[in-house]
């Protein structure tokens, strides 16, 4: 049976000392002696040990125990984790009674029993194995409550494609098949996954996300797997992985395609056993799981070029749902918009603020590349832009329109660009010529002929801009 456990044993008797490291070292994983008190902090922080058997007497002629009380109020209140185990050769149930009052876990009366003393300090290490799994419980289910409490936006939509979506929506939830989500960036992939979850026998259990993107590779394991303590440089504690946590519930993995390919034969063989084992741990743990995952890849495109495994795209994507972009579902912009009208000016506290008419044709009329979260940040800087009571079509920039037109605008032959420049120069020179040659860096004399060349009347210096 291997050995587990960290005791440390503070005495001023050296012989009490080695007597101590020699019954207890073929008890425990390891087992420091101290003799001097005053060196407990350095190793709390140096070995932390799980359990300290600690004198309650180190001054000569001193057999009150308070400087037991002393370092057992010390080392509860640098590491309430660790379980501190008195013992004197003063036998004193009224101190006993004090010293269980302030923490510590038992009180043991030299000369000791060999046999209780370690069955004790055993206790005590099982004491402190099962509050620590406690707190990690306490964690899972904090984490767990965050994620169920996060507030889901709801789905807005009338058009014939997202009735069509949200049809097929309902048929799945109910069912455990995986489901995979594809359509371009900002058109809902994640609302879909979650109305799937809340809509599925699992919506009492947590739906768990995780963004493969922001994942960084040397850490996917421990991530999404979990870790046990010590198993690298930075395992101070255990871990629940991701897909343990969302045990009884959904796992929705977004932007499945950007998972490495190296890792992806790693998540199918946790998805074929239907258990993960831990960094650093041999003991595979069961999950039970829901796979929900998201995409603005071609799948099919990533599988054909040997970039994403075959039998894992095959084993995610039981039910394929194509999420359509924004501009493709009508009326829907109109709908979405009140919608986002109405959250961002009760958050921004201006409540009569409305649409007008060409505002709404306006966002109607636009092809909306960014979808859904462009829609949304639009109307949330024209809220906070805007004056007055309406808003106006002046009153929305949309970047993918400014870039498209200065694409338009922008001449395609060097005659065009030197007429422009000619023709901008004079502007910004009142039509003088001896300093829009100067600005240009041209004599006079060529400025002359390109101005016969191109016709350009320098009277008229507003003239093409």
């Amino acid at each position: 049976m291997k050995k587990k456990g960290k005791i440390l044993v503070v005495d001023d008797d050296s012989s009490v000392l080695r007597s101590l490291e020699f019954l207890l070292e073929d008890e425990f994983e390891w087992v420091g002696t101290l003799a001097n008190p005053n060196l407990i902090p350095n190793y709390l922080t140096g070995y932390n040990p799980d359990v300290v058997l600690l004198d309650m007497n180190f001054s000569a002629g001193m057999h009150s125990g308070n400087e037991g009380l002393f370092w057992l109020r010390d080392i509860r209140s640098r590491n309430e984790d660790v379980e501190v185990v008195l013992f004197t050769a003063y036998g004193d149930i009224n101190l006993a009674v004090q010293a269980m009052k302030e923490g510590a876990m038992d009180f043991v009366v030299k000369p000791w029993n060999n046999e209780k003393l370690v069955a004790t300090l055993h206790n005590a290490l099982k004491l402190h194995e099962s509050r620590h799994q406690v707190k990690d419980l306490n964690r899972r289910t904090e984490s767990l409550s965050q994620e169920l409490n996060r507030k889901s936006s709801e789905i807005i939509g009338e058009s014939d494609a997202m009735k069509k979506v949200m049809a097929t929506v309902g048929k799945v939830a109910a069912t455990e098949a995986n489901v995979l989500i594809t359509g371009a960036n900002g058109t809902g992939k994640e609302l879909i996954a979650r109305e799937i979850h809340r809509l599925s026998g699992r919506s009492g259990k947590p739906l768990i996300t995780v963004d493969l993107t922001s994942v960084h590779e040397s850490l996917f394991e421990s991530e999404l797997f979990g870790h046990v303590k010590g198993a690298f440089t930075d395992a101070h504690h255990d871990r629940t992985g991701r897909l343990e946590t969302a045990s009884g519930g959904t796992l929705f993995l977004d932007e499945i395609g950007n998972l490495p390919y190296h890792l992806q034969a790693k998540l199918l063989t946790v998805l074929q056993n239907r258990e993960v084992i831990p960094v650093g741990s041999n003991e595979p743990r069961p999950i039970d799981i829901r796979l929900v995952c998201a995409t603005n890849q071609d799948m099919n495109q990533l599988v054909a070029e040997g970039l994403f495994r075959g039998d894992l795209f095959y084993r995610i994507n039981t039910i394929h749902l194509e999420v359509p972009p924004l501009k493709e579902r009508g009326d829907d912009v109109v709908l979405l918009a009140d919608y986002y009208l109405d959250y961002y000016r009760n958050k921004y506290g201006r409540p009569g603020l409305v649409f007008d008419s060409q505002a709404l044709e306006r966002l109607k009329n636009y092809h909306w590349p960014g979808n859904v979260r462009e829609l949304r940040h639009a109307v949330e800087k024209a809220v906070i832009l805007s004056e007055g009571e309406r808003i106006g079509a002046g009153d929305f920039f949309f970047h993918a329109e400014t870039k498209s037109q200065a694409h338009d605008e922008w001449p395609l032959k060097f005659e065009e660009i030197e007429k422009k420049a000619i023709i901008r120069s004079l502007a910004n020179n009142s039509g003088k010529l001896v300093d829009a040659a100067r600005e240009l860096g041209i004599t006079r004399q060529t400025l002359y002929n390109k101005l016969r060349k191109y016709g350009i009347d320098p009277s008229d210096k507003n003239k093409g801009l």
